[in-house]
């Protein structure tokens, strides 16, 4: 099966966490496309949907679901979102949409994550993947020169020769060469340097259970 396949596959599949009349957290990304679409065949079996980027706003209203603001509802039962890296205890790295801080307030909002990735993203530890941030601009040259004291590289991420800027107004620094082999620690010390807004290691909030597609077919990992 191609990676596309592989993406439908797990979309569908994360129906089944789906509750009948909540409302339903909805991440940002290729496969989260795969999920919302499948979504729609059942629209009208739910109140509608919080947002984690304007790009699934779009797209779920667009299908007919109705988008609430995050601080229109109180605790969201389920959020279903990718990741760009997976461990076996459930952290992830996410960003790589550039949608990290909102996924991470809707994720935290919510009382149970089901992560949907293709069997690519499952690593035994974190950081082959660039590490996405959210910071501030006037901080982001003090930024990089603290991941550089860790051993990381950090450049800015560009669109078209520019800065790319995030639905928040902000941009994004992308991290190689760091191997993460505490999450937790990581997250909770990257998250105090001044001016970044949200680290893209998602251990605080962690997936309850990850649907991988692989060729055998959808494998569930519950952490």
């Amino acid at each position: 099966m191609t990676q596309d396949e592989l993406k439908g596959l797990v979309g569908q599949a994360a129906l089944q966490y789906v509750v009948p009349g909540e409302i339903i957290g909805v991440g940002t990304g290729s496969t989260v496309n795969k999920f919302i679409d499948a979504l729609a065949a059942m629209k009208d079996r739910i109140r509608g949907a919080v947002s984690s980027s304007n790009a699934s706003t779009a797209r779920l209203e667009a299908l007919g679901i109705r988008v609430f603001d995050a601080n229109e509802v109180g605790d969201i039962g389920v959020y279903v979102d990718g990741a760009d890296e997976i461990d076996g205890k459930g952290f992830m790295i996410k960003g790589g949409g550039a949608a990290l801080t909102r996924e991470k307030i809707v994720a935290a909002q919510s009382r149970r994550f089901v992560c949907i990735a293709d069997e690519s993203k499952l690593v035994s530890v974190l950081g082959r993947y660039p590490v996405p941030v959210e910071v501030i601009a006037m901080a982001t040259q003090r930024i990089v020169r603290q991941f550089a004291a860790l051993g990381g590289a950090a450049t800015v991420r560009l669109i078209d020769g520019v800065p790319l800027v995030t639905d928040n107004g902000q941009h994004i620094l992308d991290v190689a060469g760091l191997e993460i082999t505490d999450p937790l620690g990581f997250e909770r010390e990257v998250n105090q340097w001044p001016g970044v807004v949200t680290v893209g290691v998602f251990a605080l909030q962690k997936a309850a259970v990850c649907l991988l597609g692989t060729t055998n077919g959808v494998r569930t990992l519950s952490f």
